[in-house]
């Protein structure tokens, strides 16, 4: 029983890594985009992005699910008259990515981005202007500073609090079985209904604490590496 249980919670793993994999490979860029418009000197831009951050910082990432999820269904007949809705579905099918699966990764994708936005802005906010300036001196444009002299001084300031963002990430892809995304939790709640076991529940805990522990680990390593900067 014990191996089948743990060949079960392996496979609901496997969607929670892909979950994860899939939320950080998106969300890490877009943040960095989504900072720079909350940056802007334009403020209609500037102002759109702090707005749309706040809504999503301030409610629940389940709420957020159930909107993705069931919002388009629920705004039925408007949204089936509409030809790019209808294209878009359409497309999203070609790809062979279940329905559910894609409303969580987008759930996901926004709600981190969102959070990610914010600790890049604050990185690049307590930089000094005189390392752009200095920057300029020397013949680099703007782009070339900011990735050259500012990114990796950036990146040195933000991972402690981008470490715990990406720890909690891992807990809350177990949010996804609200849905009925079959994620690890929901792997071990089969055999709670089958079987009346609570303890593979339970053993899921043990999958979360690995899986954070060499995270851990890993960031604890970067952080070493740039060491080397003591700003």
């Amino acid at each position: 029983m014990f191996w089948t249980v743990t060949l079960s919670l392996l496979e609901g793993f496997g969607v929670t890594a892909k979950i994860f994999a899939l939320t950080l490979l998106f969300a890490l860029p877009i943040g960095l985009i989504m900072s720079f418009g909350s940056m802007s000197k334009f403020k209609p831009l500037k102002w759109l992005v702090k707005i749309f951050v706040w809504i999503i910082r301030g409610t629940p990432l389940m709420l957020q699910l159930i909107v993705i999820y069931y919002g388009p269904g629920l705004i039925g007949a408007w949204a089936a008259k509409l030809s790019y809705t209808n294209a878009l579905i359409s497309w999203i099918g070609t790809w062979g990515v279940p329905e559910r699966f894609f409303a969580v990764m987008v759930a996901f994708i926004i709600n981190y981005s969102c959070y990610f936005s914010e600790i890049y802005r604050g990185g690049i906010e307590s930089m000094s202007r005189g390392q752009y300036e200095a920057g300029q001196v020397l013949g680099f444009t703007k782009i070339q500073v900011f990735f050259k002299i500012i990114l990796i001084q950036v990146i040195k300031k933000i991972l402690p609090a981008m470490s715990n963002e990406i720890i909690t990430l891992v807990k809350d892809t177990s949010l996804a079985r609200i849905i009925a995304v079959y994620e690890i939790i929901w792997a071990a709640q089969v055999f709670i209904k089958r079987d009346g076991l609570i303890w593979p529940l339970i053993y899921t805990g043990a999958f979360y604490l690995v899986f954070c522990g060499l995270l851990t680990l890993l960031f604890g390593f970067f952080e070493r590496k740039l060491d080397y900067y003591k700003g």
